[in-house]
């Protein structure tokens, strides 16, 4: 079955006859959920299911951001709630192996509760390297402050995530951690100069760039592109994520509705598409736009879908393991953690 370049979402937790004949229609390549998508396992279950039933391709995508920490859509009652990425960075600190072996090990967990919903791509892990006074959306949810330690303890999510027969997306290539200010409602400038680009942001996607998927950030490099955020910047994508770091997986843009951006959604796909993107997001539920998006994206072919094609092909998956023991040696690994927060509070 075929497949046109765009990820779309849905309103609510069942799929309105609508949506249905949309997705049909306009055969999207994927599905990302979100918290409003979300209630029990079986509904999530029977979501991802009629989701692939209305596209006709059993392999079809379903992404979801969960993260741990403050972005996790699938949550209490019926799943665990998951540290975030700094408390993986602390205890790297403390013991790198011990650090490296929990991130490794709470991929793995997560990995498991989303495959088991049909859930089978996690918009995680985050290489972004914060740096002190930028705004508070990455903050705690890096790893860390040192491209190298975020690029391991990145690395160890990914395989857990792999492990667990969940394919991860890194993110947000080429970095979002010197922005001052929230892509979600405004376009952040990042005034950095090359050379220190390099050795921070661009270096922790480097270290990661065999991964199979990336999502762009919706940031301006003034010292390469004074003007176009990364998402739209045909020099951004080319000069740098295809080539200073190497990245050759899968791109797909970070949600194309975000105020960042400019234009309307017909203009923002055309310029990520045009820049080198392979894939658009759009996550904001409107439908109108959704149909605006679906007007304008090509079918999934040439690089971008032999790039798709490898992305699936990266999927493998483990040994089964005893959950209910892992959740334990989980929560004995991350106790120091835990401690030192004691403490602190």
């Amino acid at each position: 079955m075929s497949a046109r370049a765009f990820i779309t979402d849905v309103a609510g937790t069942v799929l309105s006859d609508r949506e249905r004949a949309f997705f049909r229609e306009s055969e999207p390549w994927g599905l990302i959920l979100f918290k409003r998508n979300i209630n029990t396992p079986e509904q999530v279950r029977r979501l991802t299911d009629s989701f692939r039933d209305a596209v006709g391709r059993a392999d079809a995508p379903v992404l979801v951001d969960q993260e741990g920490g403050r972005v996790q859509r699938l949550g209490p009652p019926h799943w665990p709630s998951y540290p975030a990425g700094a408390d993986y960075g602390r205890l790297y600190d403390r013991d790198p192996q011990a650090g490296l072996a929990a991130a490794r090990l709470g991929a793995r967990l997560i990995a498991t509760d989303l495959a088991a919903v049909g859930i089978d791509m996690d918009c995680w892990p985050l290489a972004d390297v914060p740096v002190a006074g930028a705004d508070a959306v990455i903050g705690g949810r890096a790893f860390g402050t040192e491209p190298d330690k975020v690029a391991a303890l990145a690395g160890a999510v990914a395989e857990g995530l792999r492990e667990g027969g969940v394919l991860p997306v890194v993110k947000h290539i080429p970095g979002h951690g010197r922005a001052m200010a929230d892509s979600h409602h405004e376009l952040p400038a990042v005034s950095a100069d090359r050379a220190s680009l390099e050795g921070t942001d661009f270096r922790a996607f480097q270290l990661l760039a065999d991964l199979p998927l990336a999502m762009t950030a919706h940031v301006v490099f003034t010292a390469i592109d004074p003007v176009t955020p990364a998402t739209t910047s045909v020099t951004m994508v080319r000069e740098v994520i295809r080539g200073l770091i190497g990245f050759d997986g899968m791109l797909m843009t970070d949600d194309i509705s975000m105020q960042a951006l400019t234009g309307d959604m017909r203009a923002r796909s055309r310029a990520s598409l045009a820049a080198g993107c392979d894939v658009v997001l759009h996550c904001n539920g409107r439908f109108d736009e959704q149909c605006a998006v679906a007007e304008v994206v090509p079918a999934l072919e040439g690089a971008a879908a032999r790039r798709a094609a490898a992305a699936l092909a990266w999927h493998k998956r483990g040994p089964e393991i005893d959950v209910a023991e892992a959740h334990r040696r989980f929560a004995t690994m991350m106790a120091p953690v835990r401690s030192d927060e004691a403490v602190r509070s």
